[in-house]
């Protein structure tokens, strides 16, 4: 962090209700080379068509023009660039590629002023796109609620197209409450009303932030903080619910979790109504109430039901199980369409690298399969993570065969091949509450 960034946290820190005016001056010139430098080399280029090493061409004079338009006021933000990537479901989320110099800005932005403000102020509950906090850290943080509190019911919620549905004129009311530096206002109105560019087209739904846009976590952060976060944790959990109740939230995905049927009903009640006087809703595929946990589990046997429901959070499909002193146990394994999209992707890359040196390749697959465990080698998925590297060494045979009609390689050999360039796959996480605990110690 920044001497100026600390300097603005401290403040923060002191001042938890009043509002930070004079903070524009702390983007430097220094602060702006700072966040050039930290952005990736090889990162698509936006409307404008410059890319990182063509902007470090005569960098000294470009950042000090940058500089006295953005504290003059003249600066202007460009359009984002919008492409469309896949997503898991089939459809497709709209991306904005920010222009360099608009990079540059919000990066200074995000890092010097918004982070040491917001930082502080957001719950322990919040992980996504924060500093430190990663998706493991959300998901420590379920299994110790379910393991740990009266867990019966989990609302699994999403909300439908959250990027695009910001309602701007929120946003910035709630950016208001603590920033009462005009200047930064102003300059977060020009990113958010910037539009995007579709091919020749420029276009503005008049709500919403370009997902892919530096700022844009940040931003979404703070909107779901007051939306979402303080709503709950200090009105609905503190006057509401009868019974327990817990939430972890990653950026627009969470997951809430609950003693009692009738709280759980009240809340997506309560939920639905609180989204929709902020201009959002909840995704209704995508949200369901079900019955979960270590009550729920002996409660279905009981009434001779089937083993509860299963939801997926972050990657990981969550399920009742049980351990071998026979008690409940959370089980957690990779979402199957997920390992699906993931082999899909691999197949075509290995048709690319068909007539490549074989053991290249495997180089290549080692490393694909070190970042599948990565994050995937957690305690109770270690069944489906040999089903992977299993199936990942089927789609290297099949591959290998297809270079020629008298292609014999037998699995065999490349399973030797796969040992001598492969990870071994074991559980690479601790246990869930050993690491929570760990990281947060009472």
């Amino acid at each position: 962090m920044s001497q100026a960034a600390e300097r603005i946290r401290q403040a923060a820190t002191r001042k938890p209700k009043e509002k930070l005016t004079a903070l524009l001056h702390h983007i430097t010139t220094d602060a702006l080379a700072a966040a050039y430098f930290s952005l990736k080399k090889d990162a698509a280029a936006g409307v404008d068509g410059v890319t990182w090493h063509e902007y470090g061409e005569g960098l000294a004079e470009r950042l000090h023009d940058l500089h006295d338009r953005v504290q003059s006021g003249a600066y202007r933000a460009l359009p984002s660039r919008r492409v469309e990537i896949p997503k898991p479901d089939g459809g497709t989320r709209p991306l904005g590629i920010a222009a360099l110099e608009d990079k540059v800005v919000q990066k200074a932005v995000a890092e010097t002023i918004l982070l040491p403000i917001y930082e502080p102020e957001f719950l322990g509950f919040s992980y996504g796109f924060r500093p430190g906090r990663g998706a493991h850290d959300a998901l420590d943080a379920l299994a110790f609620g379910i393991n740990r509190r009266k867990v019966r019911w989990i609302v699994d919620a999403d909300i439908r197209s959250y990027f695009d549905r910001i309602d701007r004129d929120w946003m910035v009311r709630f950016l208001e409450h603590r920033i009462g530096d005009r200047r930064v206002i102003r300059l977060i109105r020009k990113w958010l009303n910037a539009g995007v560019m579709e091919g020749a087209e420029w276009k503005d739904d008049l709500r919403g932030t370009p997902q892919g846009a530096i700022v844009s976590p940040i931003l979404a952060n703070i909107y779901l903080h007051y939306v979402l976060d303080l709503w709950f944790h200090k009105k609905w959990r503190a006057r509401t619910a009868w019974g327990e109740a817990i939430i972890v939230r990653y950026a627009d995905d969470f997951v809430v979790g609950f003693q009692h049927q009738v709280d759980a009903e009240r809340f997506l009640r309560n939920l639905k109504g609180r989204l929709a006087s902020f201009s959002l809703e909840l995704h209704p595929d995508k949200t369901r109430l079900i019955e979960f946990g270590r009550f729920a589990y002996t409660d279905r046997r009981a009434r001779g039901e089937r083993r509860p429901e299963t939801f997926d959070f972050l990657g990981f499909t969550h399920y009742c199980a049980k351990a071998k002193s026979g008690n409940f146990q959370l089980g957690r394994k990779p979402v199957g369409k997920r390992v699906d999209r993931t082999l899909k992707r691999i197949k075509a890359e290995l048709r690319r690298r068909m007539h490549h040196n074989p053991y290249e390749v495997a180089k290549w697959l080692g490393k694909v399969l070190t970042g599948w465990l990565g994050y995937y080698a957690v305690p109770t998925s270690y069944l489906s993570l040999h089903r992977f590297a299993f199936r990942l060494r089927r789609t290297w045979l099949r591959a290998m065969r297809r270079r020629s009609q008298m292609d014999r390689t037998k699995l065999d050999k490349l399973g030797r091949v796969a040992e001598a360039f492969w990870p071994p796959v074991k559980i690479l996480h601790p246990w869930p509450e050993l690491r929570f605990a760990v990281n947060h110690p009472r």
